[in-house]
């Protein structure tokens, strides 16, 4: 096969280096259901020329608006072969935001997941003129199935197919990708099959997986990070399953037994923090020897440790650490973390673990890595790695983080004025991320340039930085960090709250009630989480320390809007639900 062109060419790619039995795995009735390359191909070329049926045209847009699912990559190929537009849209973003994205894109033709996202969708049909049908993955009583593509391809030969392909260029638009707009209206991200495709390649290298690997895939594939997964795992030949939920991971990847899979930072917190209570359910010894391998795992380094430190890791990595690999599975070669910031601590204790976590960097508009860490490229904690071959990156005179590449997007639908604001005419893109390199080699990223902010006293003040330090408290679950244009900074907190009954039972506190909003409440409670915000304040100079804070009864989440659905803080959203809390630290802000 000639040089890949298009993302549609990645599938026959497989299909000709290594056909595999299971390119993708649904589990059905308890039972992993393979679909073969072969399969897959057949079934998007039925879409594509049920689509030509149908006259969807060049240009055309579509919606998908789905969780993940194998019929969701049968329709992203199929989509792309005849030149439309696939537009992947978050299940649980609002319906002002569907009506925006579907107006903004003039979307012809939408495929939904299951009942309640057709229901969501087909209650708004009316204020959408564009939207000429609306089917649906599941069978929906009254909903166009869509199979219903696929029998409208009798009408169509596949040479139909085959001249819309030859027609579609390495620089033409692939998708169009609406960020989650954590300020404004959501901005459609043009991306082509150069821009995606480039990704995919410069990735190649740096994934350590072959066509006999497995992975499994949860991380939502409308989102660009876990699509252009899938277009690498396809690319390698890595078979690629289907979690059932997010509260089945555990148990499907002690199933799958994967060799690499996706994560982004609060997952990979939540493992560790439900790892970490099972050793509080151990006793005597062996919670001893537990905690002590914990503690060995905190202190891990890459090169330059003693003799004497590799023999306690070797002895801590045989009776504990072994186990958290076998929880994963038993064959894990990295867990890629992406979307926000790793704790580094965390990345030496899994490392430590002998389970890789491989932090990386990007955004939607750069299609989406930037940077890796890599076990062939090297590793530095606390950083996002090394570019990626023919992307390069410098830093501005203000800290901010630029960068150019082939995997730069095509620039904002409809919006030239923002794409202006971001994208140079030489081509380099402004992050919007403040970082440095390290090294020589290794880009580090600080903060968010947005979400730096200046106290009254004109202090400058990096939330990321500090929320990250103080989560490693084990009494503390999230934290956001405020207090621009206030005298002091102060912060939201949401206890975490197992472990905080769990502390309470241990030590005789009575609390009244079973609510979270009882626990937050409770005089000891707070004494102790002020305890743990004095221990972590020590490592922050004055003028950053926590003055006050709140704690929140319920977690930050992103049902309620207050996290991206790849878990970053809406931090103007979470200002406002809980505005409250905020009047209430700074109420007698004049007599601080």
């Amino acid at each position: 096969m000639a040089k890949l062109e298009r993302l549609f060419d990645i599938p026959y790619y497989q299909q000709e280096k290594y056909a595999q039995d299971t390119m993708f795995a649904t589990k059905i009735d308890g039972k992993w259901k393979p679909m073969s390359t072969a399969s897959f191909i057949e079934k998007a070329n039925l879409v594509s020329r049920g689509l030509i049926a149908m006259g969807i045209q060049p240009g055309e847009k579509i919606g998908l608006v789905s969780g993940n699912r194998v019929e969701w990559n049968i329709m992203d190929i199929g989509i792309q072969q005849v030149g439309a537009i696939g537009v992947p849209i978050y299940p649980n973003i609002s319906t002002k935001d569907y009506r925006y994205i579907f107006g903004d894109a003039d979307i012809k033709l939408c495929v939904t997941g299951d009942e309640e996202l057709y229901n969501k969708i087909n209650s708004i049909k009316n204020e959408l003129p564009t939207l000429k049908t609306l089917y649906c993955f599941d069978e929906v009583q009254g909903a166009d199935h869509w199979t219903d593509i696929i029998q409208a391809a009798d009408t169509v030969q596949q040479a139909e197919v085959e001249k819309r392909k030859e027609n579609i260029k390495n620089g033409d638009l692939a998708t169009m990708i609406y960020t989650s707009g954590t300020t404004g209206n959501p901005k459609g991200v043009m991306l082509s099959h150069k821009n995606i495709l480039s990704n995919v390649e410069g990735c190649v290298p740096r994934i350590p997986g072959d066509h006999t690997s497995s992975s499994l895939t949860f991380l939502p594939v409308c989102h660009v990070y876990e699509r252009m997964l899938h277009y690498l795992y396809i690319k390698v030949g890595i078979s690629i399953h289907f979690a059932e939920s997010l509260d089945t991971i555990g148990d499907n990847i002690r199933e799958v037994q994967p060799e690499i899979f996706t994560a982004v930072p609060r997952l990979i917190e939540k493992v560790y923090e439900k790892i970490i209570s099972k050793g509080d359910e151990l006793s005597g010894l062996k919670k001893a020897l537990f905690f002590w391998a914990v503690k060995i795992g905190e202190e891990y380094e890459l090169e330059g440790k003693s003799g004497w430190y590799k023999f306690k890791l070797g002895i801590a990595r045989k009776l504990i650490f072994s186990k958290w690999k076998e929880a994963l599975g038993g064959n894990v070669k990295a867990i890629a973390s992406g979307a926000a910031a790793l704790q580094p601590r965390l990345a030496r204790i899994f490392m430590a673990a002998e389970v890789p976590i491989l932090e990386g960097y990007g955004l939607t508009e750069t299609s989406p890595v930037i940077s890796v860490n890599c076990l062939k490229e090297g590793i530095k904690f606390g950083t996002v790695g090394t570019t990626l071959e023919e992307v390069e990156v410098k830093i501005a005179e203000d800290g901010e983080i630029l960068a150019k590449g082939p995997n730069i997007m095509m620039g904002y639908y409809n919006q030239p004025e923002k794409t202006k604001e971001v994208l140079e005419e030489d081509g380099w893109f402004h992050t919007g991320d403040i970082g440095e390199i390290v090294d020589g080699k290794f880009l580090k990223i600080t903060d968010r340039k947005k979400e730096i902010f200046k106290t009254s006293g004109g202090k400058y003040i990096i939330p990321q930085v500090m929320e990250n330090k103080f989560k490693e408290s084990r009494f503390i679950e999230q934290i956001m960090v405020i207090g621009e244009g206030h005298k002091h900074p102060a912060a939201l907190i949401v206890p975490a709250y197992d472990f905080v009954r769990e502390w309470t039972e241990r030590k005789g506190i009575k609390v009244e009630g079973t609510s979270n909003a009882d626990l937050v409440k409770n005089a000891e409670v707070i004494d102790r989480i002020q305890q743990e915000v004095d221990v972590y304040n020590e490592l922050f100079g004055r003028f950053e320390q926590i003055k006050k804070f709140e704690l929140l009864p319920e977690e930050l989440s992103v049902e309620s809007g207050e996290l991206t659905p790849t878990l970053k803080m809406k931090r103007k959203v979470i200002l406002d639900l809980h505005k409250d809390c905020v009047d209430h630290i700074y109420a007698h802000e004049k007599e601080d």
